[in-house]
């Protein structure tokens, strides 16, 4: 091999960016492969490359009758083999090419899962975009993109790597947009103090699209968390958003009470009072009845995004709703149902415990409380309502008797006159 030769190995492995012992070795099988391809090759031989001569030598050993290689090594080098091998060693020097640059993409990609890269977008439609990120090609599912995000052509855009596959056609690399690890990502290359370890991200919940809820801790006593990540006059966290599309993000501090987590989660809304029921799992928060809109959120979500990034099942009540319940607690109920007679087409109250049924007004004067003083009499066995002596009744009585005797004394006194 002549020294232009290494001279053209050498431009070659720095254009493609591939090592030169990789070239070296490609070279090596593709002038093995040929020279197996010539007549009267031996079955067993390589080829050996002098990197300071340049010097090009095929060796070969015998085999035995269990195709093992025995005895000593000899030079087969055939005479002009450089002359009558580049020819065929060229197609497999370029396949050979193809995969090295393959596998060094591969090498630079594959212990990048859950970081950032940045490219322009190639190409769009209904199942994928191709992003551009300069030496490969990064491939973003329809469902890792955000709902309701049209990405422009040639438009620059972050996005999360997923995965790294190793393919025949070189590594796939798969991004997303809707990954909670981009927000983390993006805050670290904003936020100094998060890229520092001064600042931690402690837990995210995110819809995509529509709002994000991460909560963040400090190291440092001197340094405000919520503060460094939003930046002056909200500088830092305005471009995490711009980069998201407008999403909306809610920045709380990390709290290690359960009850301060879940009340500062549900942040902008102020909460009363937080309970916690360790054993079911559940927060119940209590808040103002003007605030209880605010707490849920649109279509519950400010409520579900608490609850994704506390871990806790938040159940949110007016003060009014605990009144109530409280109320109510010790108040026994009936227990039965209303179901509909169809004789008679009309709803009537079926207990639980059996017996005929109720209907609504038998259920409502059962329901309804005697009068203060009045008595219900009981009923007999023969039908017969028993009226018990009372002592009012007793006094009547004695009353009723003082007056006769008082008419009887008159009439004697009358008698008595008329006889004088």
């Amino acid at each position: 091999m002549n020294p232009e030769m290494m001279e053209a190995l050498e431009a070659l492995a720095s254009e493609r960016g591939i090592p030169l012992d990789a070239l070296f070795a490609a070279l090596a099988d593709a002038l093995e492969s040929a020279y197996k391809r010539m007549p009267g090759a031996h079955e067993f031989s390589w080829v050996t490359i002098d990197s300071d001569t340049m010097e090009i030598r095929v060796f070969a050993q015998d085999l035995d009758e269990e195709g093992e290689a025995v005895g000593e090594e000899y030079d087969v080098t055939p005479d002009n083999f450089g002359r009558i091998a580049a020819q065929t060693a060229r197609q497999v020097m370029s396949q050979r090419i193809r995969e090295a640059e393959r596998d060094l993409k591969y090498e630079e990609y594959a212990g990048r899962e859950g970081d950032i890269v940045t490219g322009m977008i190639q190409q769009t439609d209904s199942r994928y975009t191709l992003l551009d990120l300069g030496r490969v090609e990064a491939l973003l599912p329809q469902a890792e993109q955000v709902p309701f995000e049209r990405p422009e052509a040639n438009a620059r855009m972050k996005a999360y790597i997923v995965e790294v596959r190793k393919t025949a056609k070189g590594p796939q690399i798969v991004v997303s947009r809707t990954h909670p690890g981009l927000i983390k990502r993006l805050f670290e290359l904003e936020v100094p103090e998060i890229a520092d370890g001064v600042v931690e991200i402690r837990a995210c919940a995110r819809e995509p699209g529509h709002r994000t809820k991460i909560a963040v801790g400090s190291n440092d006593v001197n340094v405000d968390p919520v503060g460094a990540c939003v930046g002056a006059r909200g500088a830092r966290v305005r471009m995490v958003v711009n980069e998201l599309r407008g999403e909306k993000i809610d920045i709380v501090p990390f709290s290690d009470d359960p009850a301060d987590f879940v009340m500062k989660a549900l942040s902008p809304a102020k909460v009363k009072e937080v309970l916690i029921d360790e054993e079911t799992g559940t927060a119940t928060v209590i808040v103002p009845d003007y605030q209880l809109s605010l707490a849920i959120g649109k279509e519950g979500q400010n409520a579900r995004l608490a609850a994704r990034m506390t871990g806790w099942r938040v159940d949110i009540k007016s003060e009014t709703q605990i009144a109530e319940e409280a109320a109510y607690a010790n108040v026994e109920w009936a227990e039965g149902e209303w179901v509909l007679d169809e004789s008679t087409g009309e709803q009537v109250w079926q207990p639980a415990e059996g017996g005929p049924a109720v209907s609504a007004e038998q259920w409502t004067e059962a329901a309804a409380e005697p009068e203060a003083g009045a008595e219900i009499p009981a009923v007999s066995e023969t039908g017969q309502a028993e009226v018990d002596e009372s002592p009012a009744d007793e006094v009547e009585e004695s009353e009723d008797a003082e007056e006769s005797d008082k008419a009887d004394e008159a009439d004697k006194a009358e008698e008595q006159g008329a006889e004088a």
